[in-house]
């Protein structure tokens, strides 16, 4: 068998490119809608972003965590490059007749502090998505794959939340506002990730079968600053 570090995966390409479409569609379309449905108010994006909750479950499950990082900072830098783009080509003056700028600027206006909550939101909270699970998988021997799945998003979703919302809209919105979507969007992401259990066991079971490999990070070093795939 080839070591680790040389082993090429049929499938791993594909979850990443995944995860970072996901990604960028739920935080490019998402955030700036605020909706109402059935008494809960939400962020539009929370409709989306959680699929990639599941894919961080599955890569690091699968994959393990090193691996997993490296989709992180993958998804990190596309993030960052969209959020450049988005600013360079709003600058940009518009051509005489152009009447697409206002909804340009509305769509894809966001703020320097919107940009920065998000980056630093989705870093932090993949990152403690990935080792919670890394490290609760080696703990339960690989058994309770759910509760492993459903803990980990608990925790990655809880730090994602407490930083974007307070980072992005304090002092914009109405502190009850901001605190209200805060907790309602975390909400909705754990309850996603328990609608999602069923996708995710058959997801996790189909990869292991067919990549033949089932990688338990029991000598992993956790820095996240790091891409080694060990």
């Amino acid at each position: 068998m080839q070591p680790a570090a040389q082993r090429q995966f049929r499938y791993y390409d594909f979850i990443t490119a995944t995860f970072v479409t996901v990604l960028l569609c739920s935080n490019l379309i998402g955030p700036g809608k605020i909706c109402e449905l059935w008494g809960f108010t939400f962020g539009a994006g929370i409709l989306f972003f959680p699929i990639s909750y599941l894919f961080g479950d599955v890569l690091t499950e699968v994959y393990g965590y090193a691996r997993a990082r490296r989709v992180v900072w993958t998804g990190f830098g596309a993030l960052a490059f969209a959020s450049l783009m988005s600013v360079v080509v709003l600058k940009l003056p518009p051509a005489q007749g152009f009447a697409g700028q206002a909804a340009l600027e509305s769509v894809f206006g966001s703020t320097p502090r919107i940009v920065l909550a998000s980056l630093a939101a989705f870093w932090t909270g993949e990152f403690a998505n990935s080792y919670v699970l890394a490290r609760m998988k080696v703990a339960t021997d690989g058994r309770h794959l759910w509760w492993r799945a459903i803990g980990s998003t608990a925790l990655g979703a809880v730090v994602d939340s407490a930083i974007f919302y307070p980072v992005a809209f304090l002092g914009v919105w109405a502190t009850r506002d901001v605190l209200v979507v805060m907790a309602t969007n975390y909400v909705l992401k754990v309850v996603w990730e328990i609608i999602a259990l069923p996708a995710t066991y058959r997801l996790v079971a189909a990869l292991k079968r067919a990549e033949h490999e089932d990688y338990f990070d029991r000598a992993t070093d956790f820095t996240p600053f790091s891409l080694r795939p060990e």
